[in-house]
């Protein structure tokens, strides 16, 4: 069921009617309501897989009570890493078998001996990446001691099983997200009005934007052999539009689904696309995973402690094992490690850290420098989204070198030609829209909302129309 369906707008007011309107309401009566939507939600996909998701529940819930009532530090280890092998092993089965089984005939091919892999027919969990990282948090913060076990399981289902998060995020934490599970939700009126805004802005973001973006991106990307500098250069940028308008898209519906509930999600986008550096590309751009292995795997392997060689030894695995984690393909192990290229410098020149505070712009030298530091972040930004988007490395590498080869800059003619100069105008007000709204909670409110409100609705409703493009682009991870 994708957010962007008519079968969503159907479901989504059944839930907030039951929800809010039944007899006798409580804490355990919201969350069962909740728990029996995002199974059915999650149904939707595959029912096959409540089974996997019910079972990754069981096994956490129950291994974070025997870590919270054993004394003896081996004990608690052992239940520890028993809980992280299960759960990274059924991730690594149905994500990854195929990706090292056929890697690995791949590599005895190279030195002589012909290795048929075995390929197996698995389907892919919808969103198994992201629920599976909800388990690893939790048991790894009852191991530290930074959380108590949760004893209530149908709070503890209903964390991991939240439908608004369950199948693209954002990765949320038991500290945030539990303690609002355990207590009774009131209506907040303006903050359902809040979250109706920003789940019409996230269809924006994914209908107009993102799905017209997409319908460029694959003809250029698909026929990139007959494409010239220009359309190149063109197609890695719809991308950066499209990737972005669908993921942070998806998860402004997701907060301003939750928000409806009375729950809140953690952001989960900052406005990336406006960074002066990568560093704070990486602080804007899908903070919840970004934050979720630097907790739970940077800081734990010494982070920026030690000499050179540990900060740039630590720096390569974050970014190799966050393009893993995006897919089971040599593609996104390459995007990881450009962005580790770009970051190290960085890393090495103690400048990581240096643009964490806000800017305004004004008629200076200083906002000059900070415009043309946006744009080349945003430039080899586009540059390593190549690789994410190329169905293997032969064919980024030679869509890089035809786009700095052929040295054509003329329009050309694509087959499913609609918005040419449309689309680019299209992006050039998105993109003021998005600069004068870094400091609200969604363009749309404020003044004038509901007139901002029924011409997000017609844009929806006439680019939504003619879209090819439908489903999410983090649904695959």
């Amino acid at each position: 069921m994708f957010f962007n369906s008519l079968n969503f707008a159907i479901f989504l007011p059944i839930v907030f009617l039951l929800y809010w309107f039944m007899p006798n309401k409580s804490k355990t009566s919201q969350n069962y309501i909740l728990i029996l939507a995002s199974y059915y939600f999650y149904s939707c996909w595959d029912w096959r897989f409540l089974f996997l998701l019910l079972f990754s529940t069981l096994l956490v819930y129950f291994a974070g009570i025997r870590l919270e009532n054993n004394s003896s530090q081996r004990l608690r280890k052992f239940w520890l890493w028993l809980t992280i092998i299960i759960c990274l092993s059924v991730l690594g089965f149905f994500k990854y078998y195929n990706f090292f089984s056929k890697s690995f005939a791949d590599l005895f091919s190279t030195i002589g001996f012909n290795v048929s892999p075995i390929i197996l027919k698995i389907v892919l969990p919808v969103g198994i990446s992201f629920y599976i990282f909800h388990g690893l948090s939790y048991i790894i913060d009852i191991y530290y001691k930074r959380i108590k076990a949760e004893h209530n399981f149908v709070d503890y289902s209903l964390f991991v099983s939240y439908f608004p998060l369950l199948v693209a995020g954002p990765i949320e934490r038991a500290t945030h997200l539990l303690p609002q599970l355990k207590v009774k939700r009131e209506f907040d009126f303006e903050k359902a009005k809040e979250g109706i805004y920003q789940i019409i802005w996230g269809l924006v973001k994914k209908v107009v934007i993102a799905d017209t973006c997409a319908n460029y991106t694959n003809e250029i990307f698909n026929h990139y052999n007959s494409m010239n500098s220009l359309s190149l250069i063109l197609g890695a940028v719809y991308f950066a539009f499209q990737i972005y308008g669908d993921f942070s898209g998806y998860s402004d519906i997701a907060l301003g689904t939750s928000k409806l509930f009375g729950i809140d999600l953690l952001k989960n986008f900052n406005y990336p696309y406006f960074s002066r550096d990568i560093a704070e590309f990486w602080r804007r751009w899908h903070i919840s995973l970004t934050t979720w292995f630097r907790d739970y795997l940077y800081i734990p392997l010494g982070g920026s402690k030690g000499s050179k060689w540990f900060k740039v030894r630590n720096t390569f695995i974050i970014f190799l094992v966050s393009g893993f984690w995006h897919g089971a393909s040599w593609t996104f192990i390459a995007w990881g490690f450009i962005n580790a290229l770009y970051f190290i410098p960085l890393l090495l020149l103690n400048r990581n850290r240096n643009n964490i505070e806000e800017f305004e712009l004004g008629l200076n030298f200083s906002s000059l420098r900070i415009i043309f530091n946006i744009l080349i972040t945003f430039i080899i930004t586009c540059f390593a989204w190549i690789f994410f988007r190329a169905k293997t490395i032969h064919d980024a590498l030679f869509y890089i070198k035809r786009m700095f080869t052929d040295m054509h800059f003329s329009k050309q003619y694509f087959s499913i030609e609609r918005y040419s100069y449309e689309l680019l105008l299209m992006l050039f007000v998105f993109v003021i829209v998005e600069w004068n709204s870094r400091t609200k909670i969604e363009p749309i409110s404020g003044k004038y909302s509901w007139l901002k409100l029924g011409l997000c609705l017609a844009a929806i409703v006439a680019l939504g129309v003619f879209s090819d493009y439908k489903e999410f682009i983090y649904f695959q991870f």
